[in-house]
């Protein structure tokens, strides 16, 4: 009888927690907010411009800085 009990009480903790991971999982989880962002530009004519901005820097190319710098 006692083994009845015994597992009776194991299978309602069971159940609890499964109960409280379906509860955490209905809850929307955050996402990444570079998932969220990314592609937002890629109509944006002046992002292809801080792309190469970018890259210049990078690259150590001061060219393309300095011929802004003259504008």
């Amino acid at each position: 009888m006692s083994t009845n009990t015994s597992l009776e009480k194991r299978l309602a903790l069971v159940e609890a927690a499964i109960a409280e991971l379906q509860k955490q999982m209905a809850v929307p989880q955050p996402t990444n907010w570079l998932q969220q962002i990314t592609g937002s530009f890629k109509d944006e004519p002046a992002f292809e411009e801080v792309l190469a901005y970018g890259r210049a820097i990078r690259q150590g190319d001061e060219t393309l800085l300095e011929v802004q710098d003259k504008l």
